[in-house]
């Protein structure tokens, strides 16, 4: 069995959770919780690729 890559899972759970957030402000009819999730999620989806690049680069993966 591989061993757990830790900040993909947390990078993961947090996007996840930015969708979860979405789905939340689209049913209480929050504009402004829905575009902020939606900054959110293109944050920590961005942060998760650039360290799975450098993990690539440094042979961690």
């Amino acid at each position: 069995m591989k061993e757990i890559k830790w900040p993909m899972l947390f990078f993961a759970f947090a996007a996840a959770s930015c969708m979860i957030g979405i789905g939340i402000a689209i049913g209480e009819r929050s504009a402004i919780g829905a575009i902020a999730s939606i900054v959110a999620l293109v944050v920590v989806m961005g942060f998760g690729f650039k360290t799975k690049k450098k993990m690539r680069e440094s042979g961690e993966l």
